[in-house]
């Protein structure tokens, strides 16, 4: 029998065609970059309950529980719609993603280095200086996904980003000191804007509004949100909905050029596909 089933499996093998390798890669594609996203955010949790919930139903089939196994079942079929009102969130800020990059960067390619590095030495260098003055500050760098949304909400200025400006407009008498500032392109786009509260129930109770802001805008897109917190003077930055706090100024640094100027090499599932593709290629298309 287990002769039987290698030779079975051989056979398939040899037999798969180009498009049957190409349609596996996909899926195989698809199941990473879906695991990746749910790994970093709320989902994950939820994600756990429903293979928990599939494996019981699975069980219940298998030992002919069929009272049991009728209502997971018709919970499993309107659980999608369920699904997706839960995950609106999440869907939104996928398909915000796909629509914002180019075909290159949705395969995990590399990413053109952006014009940040005079920008992110102002800003540094400001909230070096905020922090020992305790003085708050809330800046977005706008990276893939356009927040033009929020610019409505606070004062548009396109201005050159420079350290004396940033600490003018966060200056606690200043006119745009309690709201947001936006990054586009090294350029303040605008100063003032409210962003969206965090909906994580998880925060650390001392954490402010400020700094639910700060992840809240991590959350609803791919920014990169510098924080300096008015009570402690401490410098924070959230990226993805997670929130790294108590950074030097060396530290922002580095991690800023890291999330806004250093060119991402391509990953490995990718560099793997890319090379099962090619020497298919070169094979005429068969295994």
């Amino acid at each position: 029998m287990p002769s039987a089933l290698f030779n079975s499996i051989l056979t398939s093998l040899f037999t798969m065609k180009f498009t049957d390798v190409l349609d596996i890669l996909v899926v195989a594609f698809l199941f990473y970059k879906g695991i990746t996203m749910i790994r970093s955010t709320r989902a994950s949790r939820i994600a756990k309950s429903i293979v928990l919930l599939l494996l019981v139903t699975w069980l219940t089939s298998l030992f002919h529980m069929y009272a049991l196994y009728f209502i997971l079942n018709r919970i499993l079929e309107l659980g999608f719609i369920a699904l997706v009102i839960m995950f609106q969130p999440e869907l939104r800020l996928f398909l915000e993603k796909v629509g914002s990059r180019s075909v290159k960067e949705l395969l995990g390619g590399k990413q053109e280095a952006r014009p940040a590095s005079a920008a992110i030495a102002a800003v540094v260098t400001a909230c070096e200086k905020m922090s020992k003055t305790r003085t708050g500050a809330l800046i977005v760098f706008e990276r893939n996904i356009l927040l033009d949304e929020y610019f409505k909400t606070g004062t548009v200025l396109d201005a050159a980003v420079s350290d004396e400006l940033l600490r003018n407009i966060f200056f606690p008498k200043a006119a745009l000191h309690d709201g947001a500032l936006i990054i586009r392109q090294s350029r303040i786009a605008a100063a003032g804007c409210v962003l969206p509260l965090s909906e994580n129930t998880h925060l650390s109770s001392d954490l402010g509004t400020r700094h639910r802001a700060g992840i809240g805008m991590s959350e609803a897109s791919d920014a990169v949100v510098v924080i300096v917190s008015e009570e402690t003077g401490t410098i924070s930055v959230a990226v993805g909905g997670m929130l790294k706090r108590h950074l030097a100024a060396k530290t922002l640094e580095r991690l800023l050029v890291n999330e806004l100027v250093t060119v991402k090499e391509e990953s490995k599932p990718v560099r793997f596909y890319q090379r099962i593709l090619g020497q298919l290629t070169q094979k005429g298309g068969k295994l």
